[in-house]
């Protein structure tokens, strides 16, 4: 079982990444289960504007992006929360990720079919619930199934403060409700491996 990390945080590598820190709460319980997790950091590519799985122009890297996609059965898109907001980042790969919705199988099934997606979502302001529900729609929009509870966040509430890394209240609940996350979503993954879904009828 493989699962892939989109990591849409605003911060290119090597600088910290609060989002990446929760994260990986769910990768670790993802690896102590077995599962090759691979992580990429979208901002640290060329990732160009369009809605195709194709280079929109030389140089593109969202071409390798949708081979990692289509190699793994879990998907975790990490988001930071920007004016109650997915991350500009987040919604690029979004965006290129409705490229997959026209793509099927052998069988005539959806490529994101039998595939799990959940959610990570960091920010010192609110508004991660409304995170989640924008991203795990374009997701079910793709095909993808996702979870019950298949979400962990950290968010400081409120007004100005302190990021995750930089401390705050509220790190022992995102952690334990990652590790449930994980298990979920392996969860339902193996489910979906054992007794795939079918080709919609037509």
């Amino acid at each position: 079982m493989k699962a892939l990390v989109i990591n849409c945080t605003l911060k290119k590598s090597p600088e910290p990444s609060n989002t990446e820190a929760l994260f990986r709460t769910v990768t670790e319980q993802l690896e102590r289960e077995g599962v090759e997790v691979d992580v990429v950091r979208a901002v640290d590519l060329d990732i160009a504007p369009g809605v195709v799985s194709e280079a929109v122009h030389e140089g593109d890297d969202w071409p390798g992006v949708h081979e990692k996609l289509l190699a793994a059965e879990i998907l975790v898109i990490a988001s930071p929360t920007w004016l109650g907001q997915p991350s500009s980042v987040a919604k690029r790969v979004l965006e290129r990720m409705e490229g997959l919705m026209s793509e099927t199988d052998d069988d005539g099934r959806p490529v994101a079919y039998n595939r799990v997606a959940g959610v990570v979502v960091t920010g010192n302001e609110d508004g991660a619930h409304h995170v989640i529900s924008e991203i795990t729609g374009g997701l079910q929009d793709i095909g993808y199934t996702i979870p019950g509870q298949a979400w962990t966040y950290w968010n400081q509430g409120p007004g100005p403060g302190p990021s995750f890394l930089e401390g705050g209240s509220g790190h022992d609940w995102s952690r334990s409700t990652g590790r449930a996350m994980a298990a979920n979503l392996l969860g339902v993954a193996r489910a979906l491996a054992a007794r795939p879904l079918g080709a919609p009828p037509k």
